[in-house]
């Protein structure tokens, strides 16, 4: 069936990449409404998420400051068709998986370049803040924009975090917001924000902040005999956060940006709650920098290059005082480098059709101080071929993309070079004269590498292991209607994901000596369905709601395997959340539930394994006091976990009960 599908697309592709003489119409002219705000939304599109081929979801502005969250990975919660790996606390380790593919099949990028770990192919999202963040948007297949970057296309799905960016009033030279936030597990999180303005072209901005907590909360524990209520020690946390950034703008002609961000943290790793054990004494220090540039330049009205630069150098310290060496307790370093160059070329053949090539080149390098290890480098090159017609009532686009990945080590064998072939097709069709209905689709094929510690870790790594390949269909439609005062719209989408030569970690002989195999397959259907309004009630009083559903069956379909035909561990059938915006006059109200279904934590779905539904309640108010001058003094209460569940996204990783905390910010 699928390989019937593949021809199929190939053929179409051949129809779209190559020069086709199609009649010229006009372009879309939908009428954007003005509204005080609009809970899905994008900067250079208010209504991206009913005209992208791909299902978009996107958080910005004021919606992301009145969510109750400190981190990326928090305001992701509310996103539909995503499950969050949240190993409890301020300080614990947050990765995200996107429709039960995985943490490594899902790209996060940041203003438009990777976040790369070429270590374990995970991006921990506790690390962003969202002081600095203008928004937030989760692309499935892949994002539309013609200028993006090879590497944009090789993810089965996309995270982007877009950072804030200057804008000052006519007679404004700078800008400058203080904040500080307090509250339960001894919260500390003082931040400064500074934009300045060098001249009409140029403009600069820092952003730093401080989060120091101890971490310790309660939490309820029983061993099937006893019930108890214990404290959650070694989860404390002390970190601190630089964004510098230098903004430049000619005519519209030269747009460029340099930026420099800088992470350093210091984190106890508290460790599953077993055997009746509350304490662990691992601790983790991550140092992360990374320097990135982006410049285009446009030509005319047709032709326009952009260019994008990256240097990463990540480190990481691992102490265990439980395990002893000859030279003391383990300590474990990694250190990662990253040189990373694109260039993107955009044509405009003709008003409804537009050509793209894309050229990434993405180095690695990976140290360790751990016995033997085997020190590789990994050399990726990434080509696109990509075209888009966007008719009054279609929008087609295809891309085809090209990988070579090229490895070295230091020690044992290295993996095989690899040359992949990844294609994906996308349309978005309005079938009716309404514009207030449309349909889209898309279908992608592709492969995930297997990740350093898949190949070369220790005692672990397998380096004859076959990339992950991973096959999507989607179709949905989108519905929205203004209704005067007030904007209505509705999504869903259907869709079926195939993953095959899944990776997978075999014990030994000791838990100590695991191997990797490529021996999993899991097929995945599911339903996202999101419905959203915004509008006045009266001049002074606005508000905004969303509510989300998911239905998600991931079946393992490893022939032979004892798990044939259940569902995959930590993936709910069932989840959705809501959300509630109002605001009056100074004052504004915010209210979110997030809802998680009946999961299991192993392959096997018996009982010793299930694990209960958990759902939480959120409120927060905001006031704005009249200070000096023009801007208002901010203050903020949050209740999170209103009712005090006691629950665990992981299990024996237990989550805090009900905690509160106080915001205060000014803007000079």
């Amino acid at each position: 069936m699928r390989t019937y599908l593949n021809r199929i697309i190939i053929f179409i592709f051949g129809l779209l990449l190559c020069p086709t003489v199609l009649s010229a119409q006009t372009q879309d002219t939908l009428t954007p409404v003005a509204l005080q705000e609009i809970f899905l939304r994008h900067d250079r599109n208010r209504f991206e998420s009913h005209t992208s081929p791909a299902s978009v979801q996107s958080l910005s502005g004021e919606q992301l400051k009145k969510l109750n969250s400190l981190s990326v990975a928090d305001a992701l919660r509310y996103f539909s068709g995503i499950q969050l790996k949240d190993y409890g606390g301020i300080g614990g380790i947050k990765t995200v998986n996107v429709r039960s593919m995985g943490s490594q099949h899902t790209g996060v990028f940041f203003d438009g370049i990777q976040l790369g770990n070429a270590q374990n192919g995970q991006v921990d999202l506790g690390k962003f803040s969202l002081d600095n963040m203008q928004q937030v948007s989760l692309y499935q297949g892949q994002r539309s924009e013609m200028q993006q970057s090879a590497k944009a296309y090789a993810s089965s799905n996309t995270i982007y975090l877009q950072t804030k960016t200057p804008k000052f009033k006519p007679d404004e030279t700078y800008q400058l917001a203080v904040g500080v936030r307090s509250g339960s597990f001894g919260l500390f999180n003082p931040s400064l924000n500074l934009n300045y303005k060098i001249n009409d072209a140029i403009s600069a901005r820092l952003s730093t902040e401080l989060v120091n907590a101890h971490g310790r909360y309660k939490f309820q524990y029983s061993n099937g005999i006893y019930d108890t209520t214990a404290v959650r020690n070694n989860a404390d946390i002390k970190s601190y956060r630089v964004e510098a950034s230098v903004h430049g703008n000619h005519k519209n002609k030269d747009l460029w940006n340099v930026k420099y961000y800088h992470y350093n943290s210091e984190r106890g790793l508290p460790g599953a709650i077993v055997a009746n054990r509350f304490a662990r004494p691992q601790r983790l220090w991550d140092r992360n920098n990374f320097l990135q540039a982006d410049y285009k330049h446009q030509f005319g009205e047709t032709y326009a290059i952009k260019v994008r630069g990256k240097y990463g150098d990540d480190y990481s310290w691992y102490l265990d005082p439980e395990i002893v060496t000859t030279t003391g307790f383990l300590e474990n370093t990694y250190n990662q480098q990253e040189y990373y160059l694109s260039l993107v070329n955009t044509y405009k053949v003709k008003p409804y059709w537009t050509l793209s090539l894309a050229t990434d080149v993405q180095h690695n390098t990976m140290q360790s101080n751990m016995y033997r290890f085997a020190y590789p480098k990994r050399t990726t090159l990434l080509n696109v071929l990509a075209s888009d017609f966007n008719f009054k009532r279609l929008t087609i686009q295809a891309s085809f993309l090209s990988t070579g990945v090229y490895e070295s080590v230091k020690y044992y064998e290295a993996a095989d070079d690899l040359q992949e072939f990844s294609p994906s097709l996308l349309f978005n069709v309005q079938p009716f004269k309404s514009a207030d209905f449309r349909l889209r689709g898309f279908y992608k094929k592709m492969f995930r590498m297997p990740t350093f510690n898949d190949l070369y870790y220790t005692f672990v790594g397998n380096t004859f292991l076959d990339p992950e390949y991973s096959e999507q269909i989607n179709l949905g439609f989108s519905w929205q209607k203004d209704l005067g005062s007030t904007l209505l719209n509705v999504t869903s989408d259907i869709y079926n994901i195939w993953i095959t030569d899944k990776i997978v970690a075999i014990p030994g002989t000791n838990l100590f000596r695991w191997t990797m195999y490529n021996l999993g397959e899991v097929e995945t259907k599911g339903i996202e369905t999101s419905v959203t309004t915004s509008g006045k009630i009266s001049a002074d009083f606005n508000y905004s709601a969303r509510l989300t559903y998911t239905f998600q069956e991931s079946l393992d379909k490893t022939s032979g395997g004892n798990s044939f035909g259940q569902q995959i561990p930590y993936v709910p059938k069932h989840s959705g959340s809501a959300t509630l915006m109002m605001d009056y006059k100074n004052i504004a109200l915010n209210y979110s539930f997030i809802y998680t279904g009946e999961r299991y934590s192993q392959k096997a779905n018996i009982a010793s394994n299930y694990l209960q539904p958990w759902y939480t309640h959120d409120i927060s108010v905001n006031y704005e006091l009249p200070f000096f001058g023009e801007n208002p003094l901010k203050f903020g209460l949050e209740v999170n976990n209103l009712f005090d569940q006691h629950y665990a996204v992981i299990k024996n990783f237990p989550m805090p009960g009900r905690s509160f905390r106080l915001n205060l910010n000014y803007q000079f």
